[in-house]
């Protein structure tokens, strides 16, 4: 992925735009009064969807380059700085003309190998297997035309790539072919194909799902200079529009999770294709929204992925800093939400909205707030009739309760973990602060010496004292 293009992927616009004018919601779209010429009526829209902007007095418009170039007054360069600093992208190194070529080559590539696919599984005898499966995994045909699934023959890739003008170097480099032993061999034959986009709906890479017994099930494209899996969302190109104008994204685990949904019009749903979600992933979404919702698979390894994604998502949210820790100790309040769907036993997310449509979307509307989730998780999981079992409990709940931003919120769930353990709140209030303490703090508990000169000959009192 070029820098701009990576760029353009981690901020959003309207972010942008509101660091430089005051916006108001119009419709699907943001309006505010024009930062480049005078007047009383707004006239400066910003299209989410489009990520452009555009002036309808004085006629400028543009993307988020343009925009910052015209309000800064410096040229591409300027700008081109200003966005990766804001983005946490390094412009160290500045990529050779032969890079920014070869980048060109790979998104063409790409594309002209998803439509081979794509032809391939609707037209040619040799992938009924693939549309058997396809039609035994309930998915319509509009729903195999909109996220153009394919299906990859033995080695015919390369000859049809070849015809096009493309080598066979440009196919190492996109990872569409491998090489072993001095042979080149089409990396993914005889499977079914999910071509994998950016937010600008350009192919990145591929998965790949095998139609018989061959191992591994589901194989990705290797890295590339375009495609790096944990950078990526599959499904975001589609989903995007709907997780802005419904407020929160979904976050399943696989392709067939996200077909499913989309078919069934949950349409603001993305996958983390497996693993669990990371930083890059969750600034992506921060650029769409502050609300993450994750549906992941409701066994061992999926409840693992959930909670690290949980943590990772925690990390990467924004945060309002605080002059001063609250009670509980923190000095920040996470300014994100985070809800956990809860699957029935043995339902992934597809089985379950094949299945039942109606009771999937009642499980979304239902998703629990993060704190909830964990306090039923752990009421389960550990031995809440011994201490050791109320202090492990309290030590993975209370730092999420102390990061609550409202403090109705922070209070209620308090003493909803307090009952929940049978112990008081005042216990829990001093424990959380000694979770918060720095390492240096815990160090420093007790005092080498008073802290304060006074004439009284109690030790205790002297100790109580500088405490």
């Amino acid at each position: 992925m070029g820098t701009v293009d990576e760029i353009k992927q981690r901020l959003d616009i309207v972010d942008t735009a509101s660091s430089y004018v005051k916006l108001e919601k119009a419709g699907r779209n943001f309006k505010g009064l024009c930062p480049f010429h005078e007047e009383k009526t707004p006239s400066f829209f910003v299209f989410p969807d489009r990520q452009t902007w555009k002036c309808f007095g004085c006629g400028a418009g543009g993307d988020i380059l343009s925009l910052v170039m015209k309000k800064e007054g410096g040229d591409f360069n300027d700008a081109l700085m200003i966005l990766a600093e804001k983005a946490g992208i390094s412009l160290d190194r500045k990529k050779d003309v032969a890079e920014v070529k070869l980048t060109d080559r790979l998104y063409q590539v790409n594309e002209a190998a998803a439509e081979y696919y794509h032809a391939m599984l609707l037209n040619e005898s040799a992938a009924e297997v693939a549309r058997a499966y396809v039609h035994r995994r309930g998915l319509d045909k509009k729903t195999v035309v909109d996220f153009q699934l394919g299906f990859c023959p033995n080695d015919e890739l390369k000859r049809h790539l070849k015809r096009q003008g493309f080598s066979e170097d440009e196919l190492l480099a996109a990872g569409l072919l491998s090489k072993k032993e001095g042979k080149l061999y089409g990396l993914f034959r005889q499977r079914l194909m999910f071509p994998i986009r950016d937010s600008k709906g350009k192919v990145l890479g591929f998965g790949a799902r095998a139609l018989d017994n061959s191992m591994p099930k589901y194989l990705n494209s290797p890295k590339t200079p375009i495609f790096d899996k944990s950078g990526i969302l599959y499904g975001i190109d589609r989903a995007q529009r709907a997780i802005r104008e419904q407020g929160f994204a979904v976050i399943v685990e696989g392709y067939m999770d996200v077909l499913a949904a989309h078919q069934y019009s949950t349409a603001n749903v993305v996958a983390s294709m497996g693993t669990a979600l990371t930083e890059r992933q969750v600034t992506m979404l921060k650029g769409l929204t502050r609300s993450l919702v994750f549906a992941l698979d409701p066994d061992t390894a999926g409840s693992a992925a959930t909670m690290r994604g949980i943590d990772i998502a925690r990390r990467s949210s924004d945060r309002e800093l605080l002059t001063l820790p609250t009670l509980m100790g923190t000095a920040s309040k996470l300014r994100s939400e985070i809800k956990v769907i809860s699957l029935p036993e043995g339902k992934d997310p597809d089985a379950l909205i094949r299945e039942d449509p109606q009771l999937w979307q009642q499980l979304v509307d239902q998703a629990l707030p993060l704190i909830d989730h964990l306090i039923a998780a752990v009421s389960s999981k550990l031995d809440l009739t011994r201490p050791e079992g109320k202090s492990s409990a309290s030590e993975q709940i209370l730092p999420l309760i102390a990061e609550l931003e409202d403090e109705v919120q922070r209070e209620f769930y308090l003493g909803k973990l307090a009952d929940t353990l049978g112990i008081s709140e005042a216990v829990l209030l001093r424990m959380a602060a000694r979770l918060h303490r720095s390492p240096r703090e815990k160090r420093s508990r007790v005092p080498s010496k008073p802290l304060i000169n006074g004439c009284s000959s109690d030790r205790t009192e002297e100790y109580c004292l500088s405490l």
